[in-house]
């Protein structure tokens, strides 16, 4: 199967932010987005409301087609605030095909790390069963490098997604080989544990190339900063057809 593209819509609400109104939309960038062939969408609202507010979930999860992956990003410890009900809430409303747990909060511009998972299953264990629950798949963000990935198998994950921050730094600065291994190793290590694999995180159409060839049994990659970047002078449906043309090379 080829390799599912889920574009995340976070940058989008970003800009739309910055100076209030519903411009660009958020309904109408996802709807380009699946026009031009992706397969799903991500979206990771968190509680200080930077980007992806509840209700674009809400509105998402009502418009979204039936054949597309709706993905929510979060961390699911994330106290409610204000109009943010926090994870499982928003979950329980839109009912996404796929969540994915993230241990971020607010002191940190962007996720930044993944679960150590064999401090945190027991904590995240019950919370995995609540989404589980909800008829969520539930994929755990990890590090490149993870070796331990038994606990997210044992307490229900059923995929990992792994951070690739330091894979797309290492390859900017020529040098990703170790970093590349370091995916290899710990995707290696998941599929053993009957484990799907995702992966996202800084990945670009100057980098998704040579990590899906590492990885090619990856099941999603989840794409946000670097595409919509590109597609400030690409355009948004051809940056997204050109991510296509890279996952099923």
């Amino acid at each position: 199967m080829m390799t599912l593209l889920s574009v995340n819509l976070n940058k989008i609400a970003v800009l739309r932010n910055s100076r209030g109104g519903n411009e660009p939309d958020v309904l109408r960038a996802a709807r380009t987005c699946i026009e031009a062939g992706c397969g799903g969408i991500t979206v990771h609202p968190r509680p200080d409301l930077r980007h992806i507010r509840p209700d674009d979930v809400y509105a998402l999860a009502e418009r979204l087609p039936a054949d597309i992956e709706f993905n929510i990003e979060g961390n699911p410890f994330a106290p409610p605030r204000g109009p943010y009900p926090g994870l499982l809430a928003l979950c329980r409303a839109a009912r996404p095909a796929q969540v994915t747990l993230v241990p971020d909060n607010d002191d940190q511009l962007t996720s930044d790390h993944g679960f150590d998972l064999q401090r945190d299953a027991n904590r995240l264990r019950p919370l995995v069963e609540e989404f589980a629950r909800l008829g969520c798949r539930v994929s755990l963000f990890v590090d490149a490098g993870t070796r331990e990935l038994e606990p997210a198998a044992r307490i229900g994950a059923q995929r990992i997604e792994i951070y690739t921050g330091p894979y797309a730094h290492a390859y900017a600065q020529g040098q990703p080989d170790a970093a590349l291994a370091a995916c290899v190793e710990t995707a290696r290590r998941a599929r053993a544990q009957g484990l799907g694999v995702n992966a996202g995180h800084d990945l670009s159409q100057s980098n998704l190339g040579a990590l899906h060839r590492a990885i090619p049994w990856l099941a999603e990659v989840s794409i946000g900063h670097a595409l919509i970047c590109e597609a400030l002078y690409e355009g948004l449906a051809p940056t997204v057809r050109n991510y296509l043309k890279i996952l099923s090379a």
